[in-house]
């Protein structure tokens, strides 16, 4: 008898598992007014080429002018590569929702498209990281920055960065996949994003939120940290310096590095850190159009307006063309 009721209870599990696991999610989008959807589709979508035609464009000029072949335009390179993928990676589905509405995503889709965010943002935040140290060297150390800076180190920090959002990225996602969504399904969000997903599962998340917190702690608070002090002791060098054309040289090697660290940590940090009284989720979606849209379209134009050499080789190519 023991052994029946059991069994019964197995299976009655079993079918409930069945009937109540979400196998789709549906996304709300940026925006429910059919009106609003329209206009934003067409500026979306123009951002969406324009983005992906300046990084395409900073690639091709770091890899066709030998003056460029540097540890910072190699950075610069790797950075618009990542920022064509991630733009790539979130974009589509916030023009889908624009053009849809609410629209709905099969749950294999939807972590696929986590995992690619989460490698793309934790390698960002790396290589950010490399930059910063990158300029610190150039400027603190500027007699042993060709040994420092060595093509193998730039090879090693690059991979690392892109390794490290792999390796943490196949952790958080499997977390977050293998837990329970019974309904309700639906995600006010224009993609999968970590923390929607998290507030509907069912189940218990402590081990998820803390594979999330030690992530948050070792990618981004470890490479912020590390931008930020690499700036500080830039700042006291730069400071330092006796001659004031010397020091207006300094800070224009890295002041537009400064600009997209502080934009892109800036609305990482309040989206993820702010207090929970003011949480809201079209604040959240705002926040996510500044570093998934915004901050991949700014950063080809901050580094080519402010970055001579760029200026240089782009205005060659167009005359060449």
């Amino acid at each position: 008898m023991g052994r029946q009721r059991r069994k019964k209870q197995t299976e009655r599990s079993l079918e409930l598992g069945n009937t109540t696991r979400v196998q789709e999610f549906i996304l709300l989008g940026l925006s429910t007014s059919p009106e609003t959807r329209e206009v934003l589709f067409v500026v979306f979508l123009t951002l969406y080429l324009l983005t992906l035609l300046e990084n395409a464009l900073i690639v091709f000029l770091v890899c066709s002018h030998s003056e460029l072949h540097k540890p910072m335009y190699f950075f610069l390179g790797n950075l618009s590569c990542l920022e064509m993928c991630y733009v790539s990676v979130t974009m589509p589905s916030l023009l889908v929702g624009l053009w849809m509405g609410p629209y709905h995503v099969p749950f294999t889709a939807c972590m696929t498209q986590l995992f690619f965010f989460i490698v793309l943002i934790c390698t960002e935040c790396t290589l950010l990281a490399s930059m910063a140290y990158d300029r610190y060297v150039a400027i603190c150390r500027p007699l042993h920055y060709p040994l420092l800076m060595r093509p193998q180190v730039c090879l090693g920090l690059a991979g690392t960065s892109w390794l490290g959002g792999l390796l943490v990225s196949v952790a958080k996602t499997t977390c977050i996949a293998s837990l329970s969504y019974c309904g309700p399904n639906v995600l006010n969000q224009f993609f999968c994003d970590v923390s929607p997903l998290l507030n509907l599962s069912c189940t218990h998340v402590a081990l998820t939120e803390l594979v999330d917190f030690l992530s948050a702690i070792v990618i981004f608070c470890g490479t912020l940290l590390v931008a930020l002090a690499s700036y500080s002791v830039i700042g006291v060098t730069v400071f330092r310096m006796p001659s004031a054309t010397a020091r207006r040289k300094a800070f224009s090697t890295c002041a537009s590095h400064l600009v997209v660290v502080g934009i892109f940590y800036s609305a990482a940090l309040f989206i993820y850190c702010r207090p929970s009284h003011i949480r809201s989720m079209d604040l959240n979606k705002v926040l996510s159009v500044i570093y998934t849209v915004a901050t991949p379209m700014c950063n080809p134009v901050i580094y080519c307006l402010r970055n001579k050499e760029v200026h240089a080789a782009l205005l060659r190519t167009l005359r060449w063309t």
